[in-house]
């Protein structure tokens, strides 16, 4: 029998709406070598990787009636050339035309008839670059059974592995009455998953005292220890807003030596450094907007984190913390965020940089979507943004033997959220994708370069006399 969508993967197909596609993205920039990198090499690359991933030549088939949860089925009629696809920026390539390419394409919902998801060539860029844009649907990656595709056409070496075979043969679409017996099956043999569909499809969640708890239940077990954060409702916020149908999308280049000097000489850890860091770019970003910034101001960040579970194992947890933007002190919003860190990393179960970026299945584009999947579970309610931050391999990747030189998340809103800020750090540089709603983010390039402001402020605080440059050598937003 066909596999069937858990509970979770479902709710992702019910709480999409034409304001909220729920796929996640990845925007990756490479140079270009000598003799060239086509529509033909990366056609013929997914085609020997899609091995791996199983899941993406699969398509959803809902049960008659809704009996019981879809299944995935193989799609006999899968044409890879519809997923892949070509397109290019007007010259001269900048940045600001590769974003706004990116904006319209995560602006798209995918087709529900087709496997979930698309990878795009994009061409053109200056320099002689080219970029590789994807987007996978939620439902698609779990990190267990399927990960981002763009994870798999990545090799850490410029020589690609042989690739196994593919002897691929699509098995039969099974018939309306075989979906139905096995719904009658699943529904005798697990009942218990009648209640959990129905549970994930509420699309708004409890969010005051002990109905908090309730309601999260065992899918945000981990925001227990974050009860006394958010047992109320986040704070009010321009980043709170109805939100359209369309994106902006920019991207910003910041050296992995400033976070490490700040947290060598103010303690904590590289993730406090960078959620202070964004701490500093919102205060900023406030004042430029006219907003008033009372001490106690705060914007609550939904912060995925990988942790160890009991069998040793890794999953992406939920935790909240404060972000503290009234605070003026960039050393201040440091020493906050770590206390309020402290508790999760206390747990014993939080897993290092390190040993997460060598972890083998654990590649930064998966757990971003794992982190976004985390995000779309839960109420919005109880936070005012998302922040992915996964450490990635501090040396290069390539494609096809082709180096990349930056990777920028795409994380997707919520629903009545302006904003989701995802980043990778990558062979000495962290790397920062903003996705925002285009009619309430005007100002994106505005907090985008609050940014490396914010870190330039707390590298300034640790070395005066001589700060360090806050950002690489190539100037913000470029693509590279």
């Amino acid at each position: 029998m066909p596999d069937r969508l858990s509970a979770l993967d479902l709710s992702f197909l019910y709480l999409e709406e034409p304001t909220t596609p729920m796929h996640v993205g990845s925007v990756s920039v490479f140079d270009t070598p000598e003799d060239g990198f086509g529509y033909d090499t990366l056609l013929s690359l997914v085609r020997e990787r899609l091995a791996y991933v199983p899941r993406y030549r699969q398509r959803i088939r809902r049960v008659p009636g809704n009996l019981a949860n879809p299944v995935w089925v193989d799609d006999e009629d899968f044409d890879l050339t519809y997923h892949v696809r070509r397109s290019a920026v007007p010259r001269p390539g900048t940045p600001d035309r590769l974003h706004e390419l990116v904006a319209r394409l995560m602006s798209r919902p995918l087709d529900r008839e087709r496997p979930l998801w698309e990878m795009y060539l994009v061409e053109g860029l200056e320099h002689g670059r080219f970029a590789l844009v994807s987007k996978t649907h939620q439902a698609v990656i779990d990190g267990i059974s399927a990960v981002d595709i763009g994870q798999v056409v990545l090799d850490p070496h410029p020589q690609a592995p042989e690739a196994p075979a593919d002897n691929w043969v699509p098995s039969p679409e099974p018939t309306s009455l075989e979906l139905l017996a096995g719904a009658v099956a699943s529904a005798v043999s697990r009942p218990s998953d009648l209640l959990e569909t129905a549970r994930h499809t509420v699309a708004e969640l409890p969010f005051t005292g002990g109905r908090l708890v309730r309601g999260l239940g065992s899918a945000a077990g981990s925001l227990v220890t974050a009860l006394s954060t958010a047992a109320w409702p986040a704070p009010g916020s321009p980043l709170n807003v109805p939100i359209s149908s369309q994106r902006r999308f920019t991207t910003v280049d910041t050296s992995l030596d400033d976070y490490r000097a700040v947290r060598s000489r103010l303690g904590g850890d590289v993730n406090d450094v960078v959620l202070a860091t964004i701490a500093g770019a919102l205060r900023s970003w406030l004042f430029t907007r006219g907003v008033r910034v009372p001490p106690a101001t705060s914007v609550r960040a939904l912060v995925p984190m990988s942790v160890l579970t009991g069998e040793g194992q890794s999953r992406v947890a939920e935790y909240i913390v404060d972000l503290p933007v009234g605070e003026g002190s960039p050393a201040m919003r440091l020493h906050q965020v770590s206390y309020a860190m402290k508790a999760h990393q206390e747990t014993g179960r939080a897993v290092r940089a390190r040993a997460l970026a060598g972890m083998a299945g654990f590649a930064p584009p998966t757990l971003h979507a794992m982190g976004a999947r985390v995000a779309s579970s839960l109420s919005r309610r109880i936070f005012n943004l998302v922040v992915t931050n996964v450490p990635g391999p501090q040396s290069p990747l390539y494609v096809a033997g082709t180096p990349m030189t930056g990777t920028y998340p795409v994380v997707p809103l919520a629903k009545g959220q302006a904003l989701a800020i995802g980043l990778t750090s990558y062979n000495g540089i962290v790397c920062f994708g903003l996705n925002a709603d285009r009619d309430a983010m005007s100002d994106l390039d505005v907090l985008a370069q609050c940014i490396p402001d914010a870190l330039a402020e707390l590298v300034e605080t640790v070395d005066p006399v001589e700060p360090r440059p806050s950002r690489p050598e190539r100037r913000r937003g470029k693509a590279h």
